[in-house]
C-alpha cells in the first residue's frame, strides 16, 4: 500500500495525516467554478440588474433609512469585502452614513463582541455605521407581525423594523433541516425573537424537513410565510453570495428575497454537491476550520454531510477543534441525561427547546455510524456527549479499524461543512 499525505483545515491551522491511497474511494471537493474577478463590478451588476426586483436605484430614495442584516461569526460571509461597496453605493444614491445601520443576525447564538463586529464588516464600515446585535432573548426588542399558518409568532427586531429598506446579506450553503441557508433566514431566524425561532425550529421533527429540500419542507415554508408577513410592510432586498472552499466569491445573487434565493440554491447544488461511487466504511471529514469547527453546535452540520457518505455501522472521523466546547449548555445537558435520540425526539415534541434540538440532531446520526473526533474538546465532555475524542487522525484510524476491520474503504471530505455527498 502507498501512503498518501493530506493536510486539512483545523481551527485556524492545519491537521496533517496519511492514509493508504488504494483505500480511498474519493476525496470530495467543492466544484471548480469561475471566480468573481472584479468584486465591485459584480456587486454593482447584481444590485442594478437584480432577480425579479426593481434595480437598487429605484428602491433607494435620498434620505431614507437602510438596515443591513449581516452574518454572525458562525457563518463565513466575507461581509468585510462587499459591505464597503454597498455602503458607498448607498451614499451615491443619497443615503448618508447616519441613516444606515447594521444588525447582526444572531438567531439564538451568543452576542458578538465589538471586535467581532469590526472583524465581520471591516474597520472602515464599522467606523462609519452603527452596529447592533439582535438578542433573541430581549422580548421588548421585537415587533409582532402575526402568526404563520403553522402557529409561529412572527417577532422581528425593532432595529430592523425602523428601516425603510432592509438589505439582507450573507452566503448560501446547504442546511441540515431547513434545506439551504441564506435568503429568508437572515430575518427568520436571524433577527427573530426566541419564541419565533423555537416554534419554527420545532418543525425539524417533521420527516419532510431535511438537507437540500425547500418545497414541502415545513421549516422552510414556515420561514417563508413568516418573512412574507414582515416584508408586506417592510421591503426586503436580498444580497447573497456563494463562496468556494477557499472563501473566494464564485457568484453573487441579488433581488427579490424569495426568487433570488431560489436561483442561488440551484447554483449551490452545482458547487457543493459531491458525487460518490458508493458509501465508505470510514469517512474522514474536516469541518473546514474556523468558524465551522468552533464548537459541537456548529460541527454538527459537518456530521450531517459526512454521514451521507458512510455505510451503516461505519465510522466517521471528524477534524473539529471545538475551541468553544459544545457551544450549548442545553445540548450538553440533553445528551448527558439521555443519549437516546428517540426519547429526545419525544421530549422535544412535548416541549421544544433550542439547544436540545441539537442533541436530537447529533444523536440521531449516531444510529448509523460511530463518530470519533480529532479535537481539543474535553475528553470527559466528549464522552458524555457520546463521542470519542482523540488527539490525532492516526489514533482515530486505529480505533476505526477496530470497529470496521482491516479491509476498509475511505472517503475523504476536506470541506465537510460544505460538500454534500451524493451516491451516483
Amino acid at each position: 500500500m502507498t501512503l498518501a499525505n493530506y493536510s486539512y483545515h483545523y481551527g485556524h491551522g492545519q491537521m496533517d495525516f496519511s492514509v493508504e491511497q488504494e483505500r480511498v474511494l474519493a476525496e470530495l471537493n467543492v466544484a471548480k467554478t469561475p471566480l468573481v474577478e472584479n468584486l465591485k463590478a459584480a456587486v454593482l451588476d447584481a444590485i442594478y440588474h437584480p432577480i425579479n426586483s426593481a434595480p437598487i436605484n429605484e428602491l433607494v430614495k435620498p434620505g431614507m433609512k437602510i438596515c443591513f442584516i449581516c452574518n454572525d461569526p458562525t457563518r463565513v460571509a466575507n461581509s468585510f469585502d462587499f459591505m464597503p461597496i454597498l455602503v458607498n453605493e448607498m451614499n451615491k444614491l443619497g443615503v448618508p452614513d447616519e441613516n444606515m445601520r447594521i444588525v447582526f443576525a444572531l438567531g439564538t447564538h451568543r452576542a458578538m463582541t465589538h471586535e467581532e463586529m469590526v472583524e465581520g464588516v471591516g474597520a472602515e464600515v464599522a467606523g462609519r455605521l452603527e452596529m447592533f446585535n439582535s438578542d433573541c432573548n430581549v422580548a421588548e426588542d421585537f415587533n409582532y407581525f402575526g402568526a404563520t399558518s403553522r402557529g409561529t409568532p412572527v417577532l422581528i427586531n425593532k432595529l430592523v423594523c425602523e428601516a425603510d429598506l432592509i438589505i439582507a446579506t450573507g452566503t448560501i450553503v446547504h442546511h441540515f433541516f431547513s434545506g439551504y441557508g441564506g435568503g429568508r433566514k437572515a430575518i427568520l431566524p436571524g433577527v427573530a425573537a426566541m419564541e419565533c425561532v423555537r416554534r419554527n425550529h420545532s418543525l425539524m421533527l417533521d420527516p419532510n424537513s431535511g438537507l437540500g429540500k425547500l418545497h414541502g419542507n415545513p421549516v422552510y415554508e414556515d420561514q417563508v410565510e413568516g418573512v412574507r408577513l414582515f416584508a408586506a410592510k417592510h421591503p426586503v432586498f436580498l444580497f447573497n453570495a456563494v463562496l468556494n472552499d477557499k472563501h473566494e466569491f464564485t457568484k453573487i445573487f441579488a433581488g427579490d428575497w424569495y426568487e433570488a434565493h431560489l436561483e442561488a440554491c440551484k447554483y449551490v447544488d452545482v458547487v457543493y454537491g459531491a458525487p460518490i461511487p458508493e458509501p465508505a466504511d470510514i469517512v474522514i471529514a474536516s469541518c473546514g476550520g474556523y468558524p465551522k469547527d468552533i464548537n459541537v453546535y456548529q460541527m454538527q452540520k459537518t456530521m450531517d454531510n459526512a454521514v451521507c457518505a458512510v455505510k451503516q455501522g461505519g465510522v466517521v472521523i471528524i477534524l473539529a477543534e471545538c475551541i468553544e466546547g459544545s457551544g450549548s449548555a442545553a445540548l450538553e445537558k440533553a445528551i448527558s441525561e439521555n443519549p437516546d435520540p428517540d426519547l429526545i425526539r419525544e421530549q422535544l415534541a412535548q416541549n421544544f427547546v433550542i439547544g436540545k434540538h441539537k442533541a436530537f440532531a447529533v444523536t440521531r446520526l449516531m444510529k448509523k455510524a460511530k463518530f470519533i473526533l480529532v479535537s481539543k474538546l474535553d475528553k470527559e465532555l466528549a464522552q458524555k456527549m457520546m463521542f470519542e475524542s482523540v488527539d490525532s487522525v492516526d489514533e482515530a484510524m486505529a480505533r476505526a479499524k477496530e470497529i470496521v476491520g482491516e479491509d476498509y474503504k475511505l472517503i475523504l471530505m476536506p470541506m465537510g461543512s460544505l460538500t454534500v455527498p451524493i451516491v451516483k
